[in-house]
């Protein structure tokens, strides 16, 4: 795959924080962009502006079938591109065509979190369409992704991590990673 200027896109090219809402990933991120000199990108912040409405309102107004359509060709434009830290929906990797495109040449991180932590941070947010502050209706969603989440390639847990030491983890990783990539006989 080139990227804009024709160049052979490398492994490691991007970092992408996946996971559950409220894990931090654009908190977290926003942190590793600043210190490598990326650009951060949250897709649900490009799906509301090529949409022209909040997500809660795509989810409202046209269903989920039509924000996940629109999700995986935002995720698919942004992983064209290289140097950045992409933060993605909690679901967004769910569809396997994005989770292989992104993982074909980007570090793909999923963030993890205790639930009762999650609650505690996202509170009662009327932008996200699928929180609820029921307990269980949220565990129950999170239960349904927890193989998925599990299957991706790298974890860190931010439940008692700050925000700045969960990201010089995930940059610690993808220095390492991004250096074994150019040992000899790589």
């Amino acid at each position: 795959m080139a990227d804009v200027k024709g160049k052979l896109r490398q492994k490691h090219c991007n970092i992408v924080l996946a996971g559950f809402m409220g894990t931090g990933k654009s908190t977290v991120g926003r942190i590793i962009a600043e210190r490598l000199g990326w650009r951060l990108v949250d897709t649900d912040t490009i799906i509301e502006a090529r949409a022209g409405k909040i997500i809660a309102d795509i989810f409202a107004q046209d269903g989920e079938p039509a924000f996940r359509a629109l999700e995986a060709v935002v995720c698919t434009d942004m992983a064209a591109l290289c140097h950045q830290v992409i933060a993605v929906g909690g679901g967004a990797l769910i569809n396997p065509a994005v989770q292989a495109t992104f993982e074909a040449h980007d570090l793909v991180v999923c963030l993890t979190c205790d639930l009762d932590v999650i609650i505690q941070r996202v509170g009662d947010d009327p932008t996200r369409p699928l929180f609820s502050v029921d307990r269980e209706k949220l565990s129950t969603l999170l239960e349904s992704r927890a193989a998925h989440y599990a299957s991706l390639p790298h974890h860190v847990d931010t439940t008692e991590l700050s925000p700045e030491a969960a990201a010089e983890e995930i940059i610690q990783l993808w220095k390492k990673m991004h250096q074994q990539r150019h040992q000899p006989n790589n």
